[in-house]
C-alpha cells in the first residue's frame, strides 16, 4: 500500500488482526538502516499479538549500499542526517492518517522501531499522543526531545550489551536525557548484539498489554 505526502511517498505492509474482530490496537514497526518493511514483517509470528493490527512502513529513501534496503535518512559522514526533516514530516503525517484509515485512535497505537527506526520512533513519537513507544537498539537524535512538552507517551528502551553497531551508551544516554526532563522510561538491557531477539519481543508484548491491554 502507498501513502503520499507533499514531497515523498511511503509504501507500507498492512496486516489486519488475525480474527475478524476490530483490532484491540495498532502497532507500527519501523525497520533500521539498510533493512526494509519485509524484514520486520517476517517477525510477525514472534510478536504473538494476534488481536492487533500491524503496519510496517518502508523508509522513503534507497539505501546507498543495498539494492533492496531503505533508509530514513543518510548516515554516511559526508551527508549525516540528510533527509531526516523530510522523513520526520512524512512519518508524522502517515501516523496521523492511520486513525481514519484503520479506525484505531492514536491513544491505542504503539510506535516501535529498531536501530535507525528506533531513532525515528523517538524523533516522531515523543511529539504525538500515542499509547506508547518501543525503541530497540536505537538512539536519540540531537534536538529530538520537545523540551516544552509536559508529557510523553510511555516509553520502553531496550538495547543489547554486546551491540557493535549502536553502542549501549546510546541507550543509557536516551534514558538519562528523558529522565532529566522528568519523563519516566522503562529501560532494559539484554545480553545481545545488534539484533531483535525473542526476549526483546516478549518485553515488547508485555509492554503492549500494560499500555493498551
Amino acid at each position: 500500500m502507498n501513502f503520499r505526502s507533499k514531497h515523498l511517498s511511503l509504501q507500507f505492509i498492512n496486516v489486519p488482526s488475525a480474527n475478524s474482530q476490530p483490532p484491540v490496537g495498532l502497532i507500527v514497526a519501523l525497520h533500521g538502516w539498510g533493512a526494509n518493511a519485509e524484514d520486520v514483517a517476517s517477525l510477525l509470528p514472534y510478536f504473538q499479538l494476534p488481536n492487533y493490527q500491524f503496519v510496517f512502513p518502508n523508509a522513503p529513501y534507497p539505501h546507498p549500499y543495498s539494492a533492496v534496503g531503505k533508509a530514513w535518512y543518510d548516515l554516511r559522514m559526508e551527508n549525516m542526517y540528510e533527509g531526516l526533516a523530510e522523513s520526520r514530516q512524512l512519518l508524522t503525517e502517515f501516523i496521523q492518517s492511520l486513525e481514519s484509515s484503520t479506525g484505531v485512535p492514536l491513544s491505542r497505537t504503539i510506535l516501535c522501531g529498531f536501530s535507525q527506526g528506533g531513532a525515528m520512533t523517538l524523533e516522531v513519537g515523543l511529539k504525538l499522543p500515542l499509547a506508547g513507544l518501543v525503541v530497540m537498539s536505537g538512539y536519540l537524535h540531537p534536538d529530538a526531545v520537545p523540551t516544552e512538552q509536559k508529557d510523553i507517551p510511555p516509553t520502553l528502551v531496550m538495547h543489547g550489551t554486546q551491540d557493535e553497531v549502536v553502542p549501549l551508551q546510546a541507550a543509557v544516554k536516551t534514558q538519562e536525557i528523558l529522565q532529566s526532563l522528568g519523563f519516566s522510561v522503562d529501560y532494559r538491557e539484554f545480553e545481545a548484539g545488534h539484533e531483535i531477539n525473542l526476549q526483546m519481543l516478549e518485553a515488547l508484548r508485555n509492554f503492549v498489554f500494560k499500555t493498551i491491554g
